[in-house]
């Protein structure tokens, strides 16, 4: 299989250019940054403004969710961190996750779901067998740059070979379309996905993002997990959708249970 193009400058300008929507971002592109995520935040501190973008060929040291390494070769991947200033409605990573399936499916098929809290799969080979596309980190402003937050987010676009501990459960977007994807192309929709997210909820509110986050995660509902709770103690349950704040919801012994962070194990 012929290997993706890198996300070079002109054609990624040529593909926002193909998205109207996309005009309110300023697009910042790097070959190779230690991590967009702690760029775009520096960027914050520094007086950037909403709607920033900061994209990499490469990342040395991506990182997602609780501090684990993501794994960003050279030119295979869509690796890009966003900063959205002022209050941000607590779904902020649901509506990245929406926009990031809508643009997938849109530009190549990929029936991606959606799995709480954070991350984007391919269909399941089985149950419970999930293969991670995509990922999402969202991250509250540092000190000294106001209010907002920097959501980045990273797709796997090219198959680079995974590394061993990643063989089993991650997947390319190529590898499940069988031929290589535009990553410019698809940059630049999922940018514009989230401009129309972002002017939905701010003039109708969260209700059709939540909604629109349900279809797309239908392991939301049913899927047997496991979790700590407060005083140590392994939980087990069903998960039972998510509530209007974007907290998980599982039903465990008769018990309605609403998780909004921690560590959960999908299987049970």
């Amino acid at each position: 299989m012929t290997a993706p193009e890198p996300l070079l400058p002109s054609a990624l300008a040529a593909a926002l250019t193909a998205h109207p929507e996309t005009d309110p971002f300023l697009v910042h592109y790097h070959p190779v940054l230690v991590s967009t995520n702690d760029t775009a935040a520096q960027l914050a501190v520094s007086g950037a403004p909403d709607g920033s973008v900061v994209v990499a060929g490469r990342q040395t040291g991506g990182r997602g969710r609780r501090g684990r390494g993501w794994y960003s070769p050279d030119g295979v991947g869509l690796y890009f961190s966003i900063i959205l200033r002022g209050r941000q409605p607590p779904v902020v990573t649901l509506l990245a996750g929406v926009a990031a399936a809508e643009a997938i499916r849109e530009t190549t098929g990929v029936a991606v779901d959606l799995k709480w809290p954070n991350d984007l799969v391919a269909a399941p080979r089985s149950a419970n067998d999930w293969r991670k596309l995509a990922g999402i980190l969202s991250e509250t402003f540092p000190h000294g740059a106001g209010a907002g937050v920097v959501v980045g987010i990273g797709v796997n676009v090219g198959d680079a070979g995974f590394p061993p501990d990643l063989a089993g459960t991650a997947v390319a977007l190529d590898q499940c379309v069988g031929a290589p994807v535009d990553q410019p192309g698809l940059c630049a929709a999922l940018l514009a996905q989230i401009a129309r997210w972002r002017r939905r909820v701010a003039s109708d509110g969260t209700a059709d993002l939540i909604d629109r986050w349900r279809e797309l995660s239908p392991s939301s509902r049913g899927a047997p997990v496991a979790w700590e709770d407060d005083t140590g103690t392994t939980r087990y349950g069903s998960t039972a959708g998510i509530d209007d704040s974007g907290a998980l919801l599982v039903e465990a012994d008769g018990v309605m249970e609403r998780i909004v962070g921690g560590e959960l194990q999908w299987g049970g």
